[in-house]
């Protein structure tokens, strides 16, 4: 029998209103809004269910997004799903060593808003973006990257012909412009605050580390990838290092499908707001089960395919 991994999303997969019914029918899903709430001193379900303006800054984001994660991986929990291995995008990490036992939820969600503040703050509002390129090798993209001045570079490597590019705005507008020049089916600059996961934000990498350095890390227990490398990680005490190169260092996210199916997974499961990741995995490698749960009905859908 094959295994089974959990996948959970970054940043840009947030919806108004992502996480309410889950947390209306699951007592411990509720429980993991109020501890958030706590943990912020602030209302998280307020911000997840009416706040849009709010949701859609990088610093309330963060917290939004491992909160609502969790709260549905409570409600997966209970129909005993469980995972051989784990891996998250960007933020998404954080989910994974919360869901690993290796991180305390309320110290991660903490811990997330700061780093969404660090990455908010490290380069000033329009000095740096990011694009995704579709149809083009990495070879393509990285080369064409490399001779342009100024800093541009691959920021993750997403799935065959989908990478995100990051970098210094004139930098950026001119790879794009080249990479459709070289035949990319599509260039599409994204609306985000900052060139993330580029030597850009070593100012918010900085920052992240000294905060780290006050957090307590449990064993890993559940095999994880890090975005890093796109490897599992042996040892905890690598992993506030993984995180602060995390936030510099482009996001290997096909390599970490790749190596879970090289160690024999067979069912992926997306747990948290939006589907992206399940896509991800489908232009990797079709043949395997995908599954995404992000509310009640898609939890229900999975609970039949599993046949639980």
């Amino acid at each position: 029998m094959g295994k089974t991994a959990f996948l959970f999303p970054g940043q840009g997969a947030q919806y108004l209103g992502m996480g309410r019914d889950v947390a209306s029918l699951y007592k411990n899903s509720k429980q993991i809004f109020t501890m958030a709430s706590e943990a912020l001193d602030m209302d998280v379900e307020s911000l997840c269910y009416e706040e849009e303006d709010k949701l859609n800054q990088t610093e309330y984001t963060q917290p939004a997004i491992l909160t609502t994660t969790m709260a549905i991986l409570e409600a997966v929990k209970e129909h005993g799903i469980e995972a051989d291995v784990m891996a998250g995008l960007s933020l998404g990490e954080y989910s994974a060593l919360v869901a690993g036992d290796v991180l305390d939820f309320k110290e991660a969600v903490k811990l997330v808003r700061k780093r969404g503040k660090f990455m908010e703050e490290a380069v000033p509002d329009g000095k740096g973006s990011m694009a995704a390129v579709l149809g083009l090798t990495p070879e393509v993209v990285e080369d064409i990257c490399g001779d342009i001045d100024g800093i541009v570079m691959p920021a993750n490597y997403n799935c065959p012909g989908q990478i995100v590019i990051a970098g210094e705005v004139e930098a950026l507008n001119e790879a794009c412009s080249k990479l459709e020049e070289a035949g990319a089916r599509r260039v599409l600059k994204l609306n985000v605050s900052g060139p993330f996961h580029t030597p850009m934000l070593r100012d918010a990498a900085n920052r992240l580390s000294e905060e780290l350095e006050e957090i307590a890390l449990n064993d890993i227990k559940t095999p994880y990838i890090t975005n890093v490398t796109g490897e599992l990680v042996e040892d905890s005490q690598d992993i506030k290092t993984l995180l602060t190169k995390q936030v510099v260092s482009p996001v290997r996210w096909e390599e970490t499908i790749k190596n879970m199916i090289d160690d024999g997974v067979e069912t992926f499961i997306e747990i948290g707001p939006g589907k992206s990741l399940s896509g991800f995995v489908k232009k990797i490698d079709k043949s395997k089960q995908i599954l995404n749960i992000q509310d009640i009905k898609s939890l229900e859908k999975a609970i039949r395919i599993l046949d639980i």
